[in-house]
């Protein structure tokens, strides 16, 4: 097997932004996504607005030209530390490519360049289903979040507004 390379996604570089749209729409098509591709306005719009936030880092996992993973993450803060943290909003490996160590590679590159940007954690979400997602993220460190073990682990919740 061709090793991987992970590289930061380069807003002025085209490929970059395909791939980073191409790899989306399939993660939103399939079943740990919602089911359906990006819309056409989405796939237009999520690059230069990925690109004009100044708190947003992303990276693409490459085998030779091929875009074979993708993590949208964002800097933010822990305010019981007063230190950085960086959470991962997606990542996805390219459903031909999956069970090949391109997550784990994807989670260890994420993990360096959070530390070397003074994060104190790296945060994320993960649907109770998707137990291969779950098995990788408990293998990489990760573990469900809580404060208090009489309260429970924290709950995912959103609210669309605005739409």
């Amino acid at each position: 097997m061709q090793s991987i390379t992970i590289v930061s996604i380069d807003f002025n570089h085209a490929k970059h932004e395909a791939d980073l749209v191409e790899l989306l729409d399939r993660y939103a098509s399939g079943p740990s996504g919602r089911g359906y591709g990006l819309e056409p306005h989405v796939k237009q719009h999520i690059g230069p607005l990925l690109a004009s936030q100044s708190h947003y880092r992303g990276w693409l996992a490459y085998r030779n030209e091929e875009a074979l993973g993708l993590v949208n993450a964002f800097l933010g803060v822990s305010s019981f530390r007063a230190k950085l943290l960086l959470n991962i909003h997606d990542i996805c490996v390219h459903p031909q490519a999956q069970h090949q160590g391109i997550g784990t590679a994807l989670l260890e590159h994420v993990e360096t360049a959070a530390i070397s940007e003074g994060c104190c954690k790296i945060t994320l979400e993960v649907l109770q289903g998707n137990q291969a997602a779950v098995g990788a993220y408990l293998k990489a460190g990760f573990k469900p979040y809580q404060l208090d073990p009489q309260m429970g682990q924290a709950m995912f919740f959103e609210k669309y507004i605005g739409i």
